[in-house]
């Protein structure tokens, strides 16, 4: 009994330690995170008895939602196709999907503007600032053009029907960019699922949901949760590893969140 009791010890100070940094990651991915460490230590426990410890010792994390407008899609210019329904990449920097959610600071909203690599999930470029003038969208995809590892040209960028994705300043740095555009057509929640998933574990997972000190703050918040999120969170889309390694590799075989569409031909160039 002393030594189980030790064992449950040592194991929920790895827990609260990965829990640090990565606050609502579930039990299957600790499993697999603290493995090497169980072997390591000693410690012989299975998932499903892993599992059961964290229920026990009520670790386990509870889920929230929050839900702020930030898409003004009733404008007069010019909305772009939807290039990407019903299709699915094989392979990094064929489609980026953006989107901007909003973050509270001290008594006001901050705006995070998000590109996200729709095959690896890989957070390429972010802004946030306290407005969401063109310059937000523009300077988020500045940054995930230079993160580029791959020499791709023509990459999709997918968004809502928002104001600042159709107005002409972002169309005219896209087409001088070479990438091309495609929005959001009706209404559904599975038409931009990957960016609105994304928004939810960094508000979640990554204390972003909580109301922040100051604008100063929240950038460096930003940055280090992207930055854990890119390199250390595993998804379970991506056969459980991180989306930089996802991303990179290029192995993994696509998962849509759309679970009841059917997956047409998507590896041909477009």
């Amino acid at each position: 009994m002393e030594k189980k009791a030790t064992e449950t010890e040592l194991i929920v100070a790895m827990v609260k330690a990965i829990r640090k940094r990565q606050r609502k990651v579930g039990a299957v991915k600790l499993y697999k995170m603290l493995k090497n460490q169980f072997r390591e230590a000693g410690i012989k426990i299975g998932r499903d008895s892993f599992c059961r410890l964290i229920r026990e010792q009520r670790l386990l994390v509870p889920k929230s939602k929050r839900y702020h407008v930030t898409t003004n899609s009733k404008h007069h210019f010019y909305k772009s196709p939807n290039l990407v329904e019903h299709w699915y990449p094989c392979a990094s920097e064929r489609v980026y999907k953006s989107d901007i959610t909003y973050l509270r600071i001290a008594g006001f909203h901050g705006y995070l503007a998000l590109v996200t690599d729709y095959y690896s999930k890989r957070i390429m470029g972010f802004m946030l600032d306290d407005n969401m003038r063109v310059d937000l969208v523009i300077e988020a995809l500045e940054m995930a053009l230079r993160e580029r590892i791959f020499d791709t040209w023509g990459v999709i960028h997918h968004s809502d029907r928002g104001i600042q994705y159709c107005c002409p300043a972002f169309a005219a740095f896209a087409e001088k960019h070479g990438v091309i555009l495609s929005t959001t057509e009706r209404y559904d929640p599975y038409q931009n699922a990957v960016a609105e998933r994304i928004n939810g574990i960094l508000k979640q997972e990554f204390g972003l949901g909580e109301e922040l000190p100051s604008l100063e703050v929240a950038r460096k918040m930003v940055a280090q949760a992207i930055a854990i999120y890119n390199n250390e969170r595993l998804h379970y889309s991506l056969g459980l590893i991180t989306p930089n390694e996802a991303h990179r590799l290029q192995k993994h075989v696509y998962r849509s969140y759309a679970k009841k569409r059917t997956m047409e031909n998507s590896c041909k160039e477009h």
